[in-house]
């Protein structure tokens, strides 16, 4: 195996580390469902459902804390697994209730839990409304079971206490960033759209339990020193914005057979991202019409969604937002070079050129 020591073996360990997680997480969810024999079938699906939605993401989360605990001087992948798992798990409850806020039932390409309950309905004979309360129940109390989980991987973990306390703390720490942002982005149709403060949301919403608290859980576990948990917090910050921002502009120009995702549900939903911001503040009085008349029609089609793309080109917002974007990756990348130790600094990099440039 390569060396711990070096950038290759910060990913090798991570590689590895990646394919556990996944282990780990079919193992808890498969032990989940046999805990509850009583609850009958129904139980056992939505915890499968739970499970399935897991499959195909990118591994931001358990990767950064791998490599922050290996690219610190960690070498314990028994320690490390288990509170890597609970950093996708959490990513699983936020994905589940974020979908059931903005009625999307596509995730990564395939039905997610709200929507494999709609299709398990279908023939039911079931009125739409009682449709719609199913529907909903299966994503909010499947996101519920994701989170608990993310708190259980934790407490079962194999590790000195103040460690799992620690991760316990971080993990708190995300769920009330999150809901915080969260009611930011829901509540944001109170406001003009170029009064939202777009950034803020993504600060909280996503940066803080995407990028900053995955490096701190894994610093923690490495015995990491309270300077370089400053500097991984800074650069989880930044770090975090610019995958949200190049997220967010993947949200309306992406193609959804690459990023698995549609591409009208931000804009159907008038989403406040810093991308609708820039659009409202830059276009002429034609561009705001359209934006007016067509941002936040939930029967939005793809012709006038053409039409808002347009806008947000010809205005300078989309270029604008990718500039934010960058500037935000490029403040990671020099906390990466001139705070982090080698060999993280190096993983921590590239990860940053890769997830600037990603296309899903």
């Amino acid at each position: 195996m390569t060396p711990l020591r070096t950038v290759e073996g910060v990913r090798d360990f991570v590689a590895d580390g990646c394919v556990a997680v996944q282990t780990a997480l079919e193992s808890h969810v498969a032990r989940a469902q046999g805990e509850i024999p009583q609850a009958g079938a129904d139980y056992r699906d939505l915890w499968g459902a739970v499970g399935a939605q897991q499959q195909g993401g990118k591994n931001l989360r358990p990767s950064l804390t791998l490599a922050a605990y290996a690219g610190l001087g960690g070498d314990d992948a028994v320690a490390a697994v288990p509170v890597a798992a609970a950093m996708e798990m959490l990513h699983t409850a936020m994905l589940v209730h974020d979908d059931l806020l903005d009625g999307d039932e596509v995730r990564r390409g395939r039905l997610n839990v709200a929507g494999r309950r709609r299709r398990a309905l279908e023939g039911s004979g079931l009125e739409e409304a009682r449709v719609e309360s199913h529907v909903r129940t299966a994503a909010l109390l499947g996101g519920d079971l994701a989170l608990s989980s993310a708190y259980d991987l934790i407490a079962r973990a194999d590790l000195p206490a103040h460690h799992r306390l620690a991760c316990i703390d971080l993990v708190t720490r995300a769920v009330r960033a999150t809901i915080a942002g969260e009611l930011l982005d829901m509540y944001g149709d109170l406001i003009a759209p170029e009064e939202a403060d777009s950034v803020l949301v993504a600060e909280l919403k996503t940066a803080t339990y995407s990028c900053v608290v995955p490096l701190l859980a894994g610093a923690q576990l490495a015995g990491a020193d309270p300077t370089m948990i400053s500097h991984l917090e800074r650069l989880g910050a930044s770090l975090g914005l610019s995958f949200q921002l190049v997220d967010d502009d993947l949200g309306v120009f992406g193609d959804p057979e690459v990023t698995g995702k549609s591409v009208l549900s931000d804009l159907r939903a008038g989403k406040r991202t810093e991308l609708l911001r820039l659009g409202y503040e830059r276009a002429d009085a034609a561009g705001r019409a359209v934006l007016e008349e067509c941002v936040g029609d939930p029967e939005l089609d793809e012709e006038r969604a053409a039409r808002v793309r347009e806008v947000l080109m010809q205005s300078g917002a989309r270029k604008r937002a990718l500039v934010v974007a960058r500037r935000h990756a490029r403040t990671a990348r020099t906390i990466a070079a001139e705070r982090i130790p080698a060999p993280l600094s190096g993983y921590l990099i590239d990860l940053i050129d890769g997830l600037e440039e990603r296309t899903s």
